[in-house]
């Protein structure tokens, strides 16, 4: 089948729909953005992209410091609102009933309604464009408890977890395809993994029947 051609733009998508939380004490706001992701594993290192003339942009840029706040479902109707409604006008937080909860290393808030918050420390700013980049070092990250299965292994699978894509939010559903290396992974590899899988599934059943 043929392509379109388009002109250059920002067609790398879904992305994700994130509530950036800044800020100290009455100054503090939430932001939601979707140009973020992963740059460096070690150290961990991440980045949001913000236009000069938000709110948050001047908070962060002065504080230093700033929480990307994963989101859900349940939380997609006040991602939506944190990124069309100005701080500099209204207290998110208390317009769309969302906590802000002590972080562990930075001294902004994170959303405790969140299901993950990566508290961040800004290291460079990138002057970009439209956006300036803030770089920033992945200082901690806290995740629900409830996401973590037998193994120890965190589920972000089991959140809910929203994308965004042209404009529309997405729900993305527990439906796997396969892991990393699947398409090397050996036949007998294959098979254990799948015994694994199916014990855990088998397990988590029979404990959810003695419960009732």
């Amino acid at each position: 089948m043929a392509k379109l051609e388009f002109k250059p733009g920002t067609m790398l998508n879904p992305v994700p729909a994130v509530m950036v939380s800044c800020g100290e004490g009455n100054e503090k706001n939430i932001i939601t953005i979707a140009w973020t992701g992963i740059i460096n594993s070690d150290p961990p290192m991440t980045y949001i992209s913000v236009r000069k003339e938000r709110y948050s942009y001047d908070i962060i840029r002065k504080t230093g410091e700033f929480v990307i706040n994963l989101t859900t479902r349940k939380l997609a109707y006040a991602t939506d609102y944190c990124g069309v409604r100005s701080g500099r006008d209204v207290d998110k937080f208390r317009e769309q009933n969302l906590t802000p909860d002590s972080s562990r290393v930075v001294k902004c808030p994170s959303i405790k309604e969140s299901p993950v918050s990566i508290e961040c420390r800004v290291k460079e700013i990138k002057e970009l464009g439209s956006h300036d980049m803030f770089i920033a070092d992945i200082v901690s990250v806290s995740a629900d408890e409830n996401l973590m299965d037998e193994d120890g292994r965190l589920r972000l699978d089991r959140a809910g977890l929203i994308a965004y894509n042209h404009g529309h939010y997405y729900e993305l559903r527990e439906h796997e395809i396969g892991r990393f290396g699947y398409s090397v992974m050996k036949p007998r590899t294959k098979k254990k993994l799948a015994a694994q899988k199916n014990k855990r599934t088998h397990g988590s059943n029979n404990r959810g029947r003695k419960r009732k």
